[in-house]
């Protein structure tokens, strides 16, 4: 494997988990499941469970897509990941890149409409990143819980603009 592919195939793992952190906050769940392997993979988020994408996908849809009595979002979230450390592994005879591990800490913020609590949390990734179809996605998407802590809102004043769901929502102008 050449260095500019092994630097080529980081950005591209990069670019792929900010469009997923982007899918969950802007509400987007077809761009959340197309940031994974079309079949066999594994997601394990912790509370939410162990399972495979669709079925995570169903519960991305109750949860981030639930409204609030007022008709509004009633779950707010805000995914910041840094710190990635990505390892990529050569193909067959030394050929181009076709998978890679990477570690992430992720820094959540999540408001809860109905129950007037803000949630401030921490973790961290482990993924399996492999090519499909020309293109990174994940294969394993692990999460392990850091501490939390949950706050009420009593005085506070929550503004959330209208949201509106659509494909690629969280991709426009994003590169593959």
């Amino acid at each position: 494997m050449q260095h500019d592919e092994e630097i080529r195939a980081r950005q591209a793992i990069e670019q792929l988990k900010y469009r997923y952190w982007r899918a969950c906050d802007a509400k987007d769940p077809e761009t959340f499941r197309a940031c994974f392997v079309a079949s066999g993979g594994v997601l394990d988020f912790g509370p939410l469970g162990r399972t495979d994408p669709d079925t995570m996908v169903g519960v991305f849809r109750r949860i981030a897509l639930a409204t609030a009595e007022d008709g509004g979002p009633r779950i707010l979230d805000m995914h910041h990941g840094f710190m990635p450390s990505i390892t990529v592994e050569a193909g067959g005879s030394g050929g181009p890149p076709v998978r890679a591990t990477g570690t992430w800490t992720l820094q959540f913020r999540q408001v809860d409409r109905d129950n007037g609590t803000e949630t401030l949390s921490t973790g961290e990734y482990s993924d399996v990143y492999v090519i499909e179809d020309g293109r990174w996605v994940m294969a394993e998407c692990l999460f392990t819980p850091g501490w939390s802590v949950t706050r009420t809102l009593e005085n506070a004043s929550v503004t959330h603009p209208e949201v509106h769901t659509h494909r690629g929502a969280a991709t426009a102008g994003a590169d593959s």
